[in-house]
């Protein structure tokens, strides 16, 4: 996602007062990179994708790169190849990771042919976070920046560290937060099957029929005019969904830029730095990993113009807009534009525990204008999907009836991902 909003600012911030004419028009066809090679034990990947605007309405979408050749060459020496995970996403070996003074440069070629390359980044360190302190703030978050204009409550989030003397640092903070998941699918136009629903095997007229596979996923019928089949079609737009089977966690990330140059400030005690906003969406207690990173001087300069191009007011003391385009080069060619940024980053990673008991003039249900609704989970629920959840009616039935298998309503399994995790953080307190 901050890939692609490095794109979108190249597009849409385009004006004429740069001179230089990159060819960003509503047909483009746009390579976007994203990748930081990190010193912690945790998945290093590459993300590719390619930003194309729709021909008639001129709006940008993305679509993933896939079967392309990914590797990162270490210290212009050892070459260390990416396998594709899902679409897009290119993963390191699982037990590599960076090293702090070592040279980090990608290189990767598209089913084409064509190879691309990245300036060689190389790791500085980065002090530790000492300590984190939070405030809760019902105008944390701007106006833009909240979900449709409102959750802008939120704690801000401080910390202190110790910058390292004599020596230039640039930082970036970055969070992950980690808030408690109760529903774990929606199903629309349908219902979720723990089991198979039988092909063309019917009670007449009545029910579809679970078979014994493992399925788990949304079944949603399609009318075959099978004799017996059920008629449902037809059925106004309707949504069901259902909680989750076993623990799960719901996953999100900082939405801004966060950089800082120490210049003016080399070799002091940070005190009191604000590095995080994190939403207000429940009362329940969640978990913050709070993200220290080091940056290359060439880093710094992208993501603070990105910064200020992003997040500034647009007045006229603003930097001038201009298109962003990083340190990844397609070789051979001059002219093509390459938006995102490769680099290599020491991260100190700081986890706290966020118990939210000084929310005040928030009572439960705050969040929803029709107040709470009783279920287990669904502020969260609400301020994620701006509606409370559904679940199918055990009576009378659900619109797609099915015979047989698990009872009704089931439970849906939670799906790790970018976004989600069935796996306990670590820091994470019962």
């Amino acid at each position: 996602m901050r890939a692609f909003l490095v794109f979108l600012l190249a597009v849409g911030l385009v004006a004429c007062v740069d001179p230089e004419d990159i060819g960003l028009n509503g047909t483009n066809d746009i390579l976007v990179v994203d990748g930081t090679i990190t010193n912690l034990a945790e998945p290093q990947i590459v993300r590719l994708n390619r930003s194309r605007a729709d021909r008639l309405t001129g709006r940008f979408g993305t679509v993933p790169v896939t079967k392309a050749t990914v590797e990162v060459v270490v210290d212009s020496a050892q070459v260390v190849a990416a396998h594709e995970t899902v679409d897009g996403s290119y993963q390191l070996p699982s037990d590599f990771k960076g090293q702090i003074g070592h040279a980090y440069q990608l290189r990767f070629s598209l089913s084409d042919g064509s190879r691309y390359v990245s300036s060689q980044q190389i790791m500085q360190s980065v002090p530790s976070i000492s300590q984190v302190s939070a405030t809760f703030n019902l105008n944390s978050l701007s106006q833009t920046t909240a979900i449709d204009g409102f959750f802008r409550a939120g704690h801000d989030l401080f910390i202190d560290f110790q910058d390292p003397v004599d020596q230039r640092n640039y930082y970036r903070w970055d969070w992950n937060l980690y808030e408690k998941q109760g529903w774990c699918r929606s199903c629309v136009q349908g219902v979720y099957a723990v089991n198979n629903i039988l092909p063309h095997v019917y009670i007449p007229y009545r029910y579809y029929v679970s078979g014994t596979d493992p399925y788990e996923d949304c079944f949603v019928p399609v009318q075959t005019h099978d004799v017996g089949q059920p008629i449902v079609v037809d059925k106004p737009p309707y949504v069901y969904d259902y909680v989750c089977r076993t623990q799960c966690w719901e996953i999100l990330h900082n939405y801004d830029i966060n950089v800082f140059d120490d210049q003016y400030s080399n070799g002091g005690l940070s005190l009191g730095r604000k590095v995080a906003q994190i939403p207000f969406y429940t009362h329940e207690p969640c978990l913050v990993e709070l993200r220290q990173a080091s940056l290359s001087a060439s880093a710094y300069r992208f993501y603070k113009l990105l910064q200020d191009q992003s997040q500034k007011s647009g007045g006229l003391a603003d930097t001038p807009p201009t298109a962003l385009s990083g340190n990844v080069k397609k070789i051979g060619s001059v002219t093509e534009t390459v938006v995102g940024y490769f680099t290599a980053s020491a991260v100190s990673s700081f986890r706290y525990w966020l118990d939210r008991k000084d929310v005040v003039g928030l009572p439960l249900g705050a969040t929803d204008p029709n107040g709470p609704s009783g279920l287990p989970g669904a502020e969260l629920f609400y301020a994620l999907q701006l509606r409370q959840p559904i679940p199918e009616p055990t009576f009378p039935p659900p619109n797609v009836p099915i015979w047989g298998g698990p009872p009704r309503p089931p439970t849906a399994i939670c799906v790790s991902s970018d976004t989600r995790t069935p796996y306990k953080p670590e820091g994470w307190r019962d």
